[in-house]
């Protein structure tokens, strides 16, 4: 057999990904993960831009720099944007991050050719850069729907993978495999005596006690923290949760809050090895947003006996608002990613409802859906078309003119598709 037909299955595999995800991870322990780089840039059915890093991308400087020289080979006009940046964010763009991601953007959205996909290759070489790391998890939010980004490289990047993948637009592939368990290598079994709630309040039991006695609220954070990540790096810790004091204080602190973990814990659940913590993987542990998200994928792209029991299982499990009560910029980012996939989840119920002709269940699951996440429109445009195939035209009449008070007031015009069907609503 020859190496294009043993890496074709992957390769189709990549594309049926690519063509729904705004970031994909050629998993570390894929064979053809390179194989599959060069036929992508072999292919020219598809537009692919390619950068392969470099040792000296150690920030985020020095990445942009050779980044921009490396793309304007491949498109004459980029880095126009990002070189009339002012010197002083030009020298040092992390610090004005928001603002060379913006300019990125910009640079990406002058490619006129469609979709396209965008890889970044030896990606590991960023494993002790912070900058380039967080650059990459807010790109791959931003970027447009048309690109696609890929990470190629031997270890793992640093990036929330879970949440990514519960919100929809990061898939981690092993060749042909869709990787939907075990995704940081470490076992989840309900049976461990450490149990880690995060969908809703935010709870911690061991051996099936509520661990209350955390000595402030920091050392809890601090674990969920941890668990959402295959690795943190120290600074990385110290820049979300002390970014106001200079480094050797956040140090400090940080050792302060993790004496107080193992304290409340009675284990050292954070294991140091090198530059990076990660759960100790001698520890056996049960994370809810592992199987939340396993199950979350057998969904999918998997195919359960009884898919509707299963859709029930990811929004049972998803007991509330990720860690409910705190409000941390990166709490916020994964709250709003769940809370994606919970929706998903009550709506794929709603439907297997209605098809299974119980449109009062539907209709409750719906309702439901809404009140997870108001401002889906979609969802109303459901709830409104079942409504009016029950002959409830007044209930469908009084939904549309509360979500067009809404729209109104949030400064949000309703789609075409919504109006029309109320038109016919009222007919």
């Amino acid at each position: 057999m020859t190496i294009h037909a043993r890496i074709q299955p992957a390769y189709e595999n990549f594309l049926a990904f690519a063509a729904t995800s705004k970031i994909i991870l050629l998993h570390p322990d894929s064979q053809y993960r390179s194989l599959i780089v060069a036929r992508l840039l072999g292919d020219g059915a598809r537009k692919t831009y390619y950068y392969a890093l470099d040792i000296d991308d150690i920030d985020l400087f020095h990445f942009l720099t050779s980044f921009i020289s490396s793309l304007a080979k491949q498109h004459a006009s980029f880095g126009r944007h990002l070189n009339l940046l002012p010197q002083n964010v030009l020298q040092n763009p992390y610090e004005h991050l928001e603002l060379a991601l913006r300019t990125f953007l910009d640079e990406l959205a002058a490619f006129d050719e469609g979709d396209f996909i965008l890889v970044f290759d030896e990606f590991d070489r960023t494993d002790a850069a912070d900058e380039i790391q967080r650059f990459v998890e807010r790109l791959s939010h931003l970027a447009p729907d048309r690109c696609t980004i890929v990470l190629n490289g031997r270890t793992m990047p640093r990036l929330p993978w879970l949440a990514m993948i519960a919100k929809g637009h990061a898939a981690i592939l092993r060749d042909e495999e869709l990787v939907s368990k075990s995704f940081y290598g470490c076992r989840n079994t309900e049976e461990a005596r450490l149990k880690v709630l995060s969908l809703g309040p935010g709870y911690v039991f061991l051996d099936d006690r509520l661990v209350e006695n955390w000595e402030g609220h920091l050392p809890r954070l601090l674990l969920f923290f941890v668990m959402d990540r295959p690795v943190v790096t120290r600074n990385q810790i110290c820049e979300v949760f002390w970014p106001n004091l200079d480094i050797v204080q956040a140090v400090n602190v940080f050792h302060v809050t993790k004496r107080r973990l193992h304290k409340a814990l009675g284990v050292d659940i954070l294991s140091h090895e090198g530059a990076y913590y990660r759960i100790n993987p001698d520890i056996p542990f049960y994370f809810d947003a592992f199987e939340f998200v396993e199950s979350l994928l057998l969904c999918r792209h998997g195919d359960p006996p009884d898919a509707c029991q299963t859709w029930q299982n990811v929004a049972k499990l998803y007991r509330g608002p990720f860690l409910q009560g705190h409000s941390d910029g990166w709490i916020e980012e994964r709250r709003a990613a769940y809370s994606i996939a919970n929706t998903e989840a009550l709506t794929q119920i709603a439907d297997i409802w209605s098809e299974r002709g119980n449109d009062e269940l539907a209709l409750l699951t719906l309702g439901k859906a809404i009140g997870a996440d108001y401002a889906i429109e979609s969802i109303h445009l459901k709830l409104l078309r079942l409504y009016l195939k029950l002959g409830r035209r007044a209930e469908a009449v009084a939904h549309y003119r509360e979500l067009e008070k809404w729209a109104k007031e949030n400064k949000r015009e309703l789609g075409v598709e919504t109006r029309q069907l109320f038109t016919e609503i009222i007919a």
